[in-house]
C-alpha cells in the first residue's frame, strides 16, 4: 500500500436493519470486515466477501483488531443501534483509535425513535443511559426530572429502573418502549409500581413524565425557602437567607458531585437537589436522629439524596470526589481534607458562627464574608420591629 492512509472506522447506525444515507449505505456494502452484534450482522446486507467479527467485550482486544485490519487497508465498518454517538460506540472507539479515524453515519436515535411514538417532544427531557453503565447515575439523573428516558440492558433492566424510582421519585406515567424500529417492536403503558413489578425486555427505552393533574404552579427555580419548610432539632438550620447566600456562591452545576458536610436538617443539600435534580448529592450527618430526619426531609420534598451517617473526615472516605461541598459543621481538618478531594475547578463554601473557626478558612478559601440578617417581626398593637438573627460568617474557594 506505500503512504497510502488507512481508511476510517465508519460507524453506522441501524434501525430495523436498515442504514440511512447514500454514505452509510456505501460503508455497509464495500466493507471488508462487518463488525456488530449477531442481530446486527444476521439482518444487514453487505458484500459475501465482507468478513464478519461480533461485537463483544474485552473491546480494547477487539478495537485492536480492528485498528489492525484498518492499518492492512481494509475497509472496516461497524453496526451500531441508531445514533451511534448517543451513549453508543463512538466515544469508545474515537478515544481508542483517536477521532480522525473514524467516520460516523448516525440513524435516529432510539430515544428520539421511543418519543415519536406517544408524539412527545423531547427537547426539554432528561436522558440518561444505564445500559452497559451503573444504575445510580441514571437514578440520580431523571429522579425528579417532569420528562426523563432511560436506555436499560440485561443487567439494568426497565424493571430495576421501576423499583429504584419507587424509592426516590413522583409519581410517574410511563412507557416503555421495545425493540425499536425491529418487527417486533413494543410498547407498554404503565405506572413506576408496573413496572417495578413487570417483565419487560431488557433492550428498551422507558420513558417517564409526570401526569397532567400532578402539575405545580409552583417556579421551576426557587431557593431559600422558610426554616418552617424544613424538620429542624431546636433551630439547628441554616436560615433561609444564609442558605440562599451559601447556595449562591456554590455556583451548582447541572450535574457532578456535592457534598453537604455537617448537614443538620439537610436543608442546603436538598435545595441543591431541587435545583439542580441530575447532581448527586451526599449529606453527610454524625447524629443518627438528625440524619434520619434529613431522609424524611428529603422525602417531603421529593429531593433525591444520599444520606451519610458518620462523622467528617472519616465519613467521607468512601464518597466520590465532590465537585461542590458546603460545609456546615466540624473543624479545620474537615475543611482541610474537603480541599484535598475536591475535583478541579470545584467550589467549597463554609458557614460558621466563631470567628476564629472562619479566619482559617479564610486562609484556606480565600474569600469571606459575614451575613447580618434583620427580619421584621409585630410588636402587638404597636407595629413591628427589627429582630436581628445571630450573624454568620460565610467563606468560600478555590474557584
Amino acid at each position: 500500500m506505500g503512504d497510502a492512509q488507512p481508511h476510517p472506522v465508519d460507524i453506522v447506525g441501524m434501525v430495523g436493519g436498515e442504514a440511512f444515507g447514500k454514505a452509510a449505505h456505501h460503508a455497509v456494502t464495500e466493507a471488508d470486515v462487518l463488525v456488530g452484534s449477531r442481530r446486527h450482522l444476521a439482518h444487514t446486507h453487505s458484500s459475501p466477501k465482507a468478513e464478519h467479527l461480533e461485537l463483544t467485550n474485552p473491546l480494547p482486544v477487539l478495537f485492536d483488531s480492528i485498528d489492525e485490519h484498518r492499518r492492512q487497508g481494509r475497509r472496516v465498518c461497524v453496526l451500531a443501534s441508531g445514533d451511534p454517538g448517543f451513549f453508543g460506540i463512538t466515544r469508545s472507539l474515537a478515544e481508542h483509535l483517536g477521532p480522525a479515524a473514524v467516520r460516523v453515519h448516525p440513524a435516529p436515535s432510539s430515544v428520539a425513535l421511543a418519543f415519536a411514538t406517544q408524539g412527545w417532544s423531547w427537547d426539554d427531557a432528561t436522558v440518561a443511559s444505564a445500559h452497559g453503565r451503573s444504575l445510580e447515575p441514571a437514578i440520580a439523573a431523571v429522579a425528579t426530572s417532569p420528562k426523563a428516558a432511560v436506555l436499560t440492558d440485561p443487567t439494568n433492566p426497565p424493571e430495576a429502573i421501576g423499583a429504584a424510582l419507587l424509592q426516590h421519585g413522583p409519581e410517574r406515567d410511563v412507557v416503555v418502549v421495545s425493540r425499536i424500529g425491529e418487527r417486533d417492536e413494543s410498547v407498554h403503558h404503565t405506572d413506576l409500581a408496573g413496572l417495578a413489578a413487570g417483565h419487560f425486555d431488557p433492550m428498551s427505552v422507558v420513558l417517564l413524565r409526570t401526569p397532567a393533574h400532578a402539575a405545580s404552579d409552583e417556579p421551576t427555580i426557587r431557593w431559600g425557602r422558610s426554616e418552617d419548610a424544613f424538620a429542624h432539632r431546636d433551630g439547628m438550620i441554616t436560615k433561609a437567607e444564609v442558605r440562599a447566600v451559601a447556595l449562591g456562591k456554590l455556583a451548582l452545576h447541572p450535574t457532578g458531585v456535592l457534598w453537604d458536610v455537617g448537614a443538620g436538617s439537610g436543608s442546603v443539600g436538598i435545595e441543591a437537589a431541587l435545583l439542580a435534580p441530575r447532581l448527586q448529592v451526599f449529606s453527610i450527618e454524625r447524629d443518627a436522629h438528625d440524619a434520619a430526619r434529613i431522609a424524611a426531609n428529603a422525602a417531603a420534598h421529593d429531593a433525591n439524596i444520599t444520606v451519610v451517617t458518620g462523622t467528617a473526615p472519616d465519613a467521607l472516605a468512601d464518597l466520590p470526589d465532590p465537585d461542590r461541598v458546603l460545609i456546615g459543621g466540624g473543624g479545620i481538618d474537615v475543611l482541610d481534607e474537603c480541599l484535598n478531594r475536591l475535583m478541579p475547578d470545584g467550589v467549597i463554601v463554609a458557614t460558621y458562627v466563631l470567628l476564629d473557626r472562619a479566619l482559617a478558612a479564610h486562609g484556606r478559601l480565600g474569600n469571606m464574608i459575614q451575613v447580618r440578617v434583620d427580619r421584621c417581626v409585630p410588636l402587638g398593637a404597636l407595629g413591628v420591629r427589627m429582630e436581628p438573627l445571630n450573624p454568620v460568617f460565610v467563606c468560600w474557594g478555590p474557584a
